[in-house]
């Protein structure tokens, strides 16, 4: 993490395209051989950041109380992850705004987003599996490694579904100048994305078809 603190620094002060990888390495306190050991590029330096977000909002889902139900949980999580003061700060939400308008302008930065988004919704589809499961899916001992191999499909489309909410919401945000808390921060836009999905078949046995 401590290389991607450097990298974000330095894209932040510096822009993308005045930073080398070098630069990210000097600042880091490493050798170049070694950032070139974890990131085949500049771009990709910046991941475990991305990354990091968007696994504490997936998280939250998984620790949300049990006895809230699907959208419930999902709007803790953003209540508890989105929020300037619980666990970033609004200063680190404007280095977040700085990062999504270089990822406008850099195809290489642009697929970082888009593989830790894919790789969050992977996440949140098997936290969703879990909350969702029934006595019954748990009588016996599942036989491979994880609990959810095949989870339903309708799981991995609400997975989609939800992460696209707060996805936009944080793109839309960062793409405007309003302060990350209030009514246009991304935890507000991102409450408002998910209310507008009211009626949506969010559990499996929900679904059409079930």
């Amino acid at each position: 993490m401590e290389i991607a603190r450097a990298a974000a620094g330095l894209f932040v002060r510096r822009g993308l395209r005045a930073t080398r990888a070098e630069d990210i390495a000097q600042a880091a306190g490493i050798a170049p051989r070694t950032f070139y050991r974890y990131f085949a590029t500049k771009e990709e330096a910046v991941a475990p950041i991305y990354a990091a977000g968007a696994r504490r909002w997936a998280e939250a889902v998984r620790s949300a109380p049990a006895a809230l139900s699907v959208p419930e949980a999902l709007e803790h999580a953003v209540h508890h992850t989105l929020t300037p003061g619980e666990g970033v700060s609004a200063a680190s939400w404007e280095w977040v705004r700085t990062l999504m308008h270089l990822a406008d302008t850099s195809p290489a930065l642009r697929r970082v987003w888009a593989e830790v988004c894919r790789s969050s919704e992977d996440l949140l589809t098997s936290i969703l599996a879990e909350r969702t499961a029934t006595p019954a899916d748990n009588v016996a001992p599942h036989p491979h490694p994880h609990p959810h191999p095949h989870p339903h499909p309708h799981l991995r489309f609400t997975s989609a579904v939800a992460s696209a909410a707060v996805r936009v919401a944080v793109e839309s945000w960062a793409a405007g100048t309003s302060p990350a808390s209030g009514a246009q921060g991304p935890a507000a836009l991102a409450l408002r994305n998910l209310g507008a999905l009211r009626g949506f078949p969010w559990g499996a046995g929900e679904a059409a078809g079930a």
